[in-house]
């Protein structure tokens, strides 16, 4: 059962998802850092709202993805994607 609070909720606070294959949705919203970076913070979550995962991913001034801090279910700390 979908929580539609949480929904409506996630919608807001991410701006942005997509609906994914499976039921579930992706939900992601973009922040602008130093020096031109940028980082995307994206939640999963299943048909019913429950999260699945959360991490961010962090571009270079070029738009290359160089980092992905997995946040949940488990922080895994910084990934290397590339080096900068």
């Amino acid at each position: 059962m979908i929580d539609l609070s949480k929904r409506k909720s996630n919608e807001k606070k991410y701006g942005a998802w997509e609906e994914l294959s499976n039921g579930h949705r992706r939900y992601f919203c973009e922040v602008k850092g130093h020096h031109g970076w940028k980082a995307h913070y994206v939640k999963e979550v299943d048909a019913s709202e429950r999260t699945l995962r959360f991490y961010q991913e962090i571009y270079n001034e070029h738009g290359e993805l160089v980092e992905v801090h997995e946040k949940y279910p488990v922080d895994k700390g910084h990934s290397k994607v590339k080096e900068d």
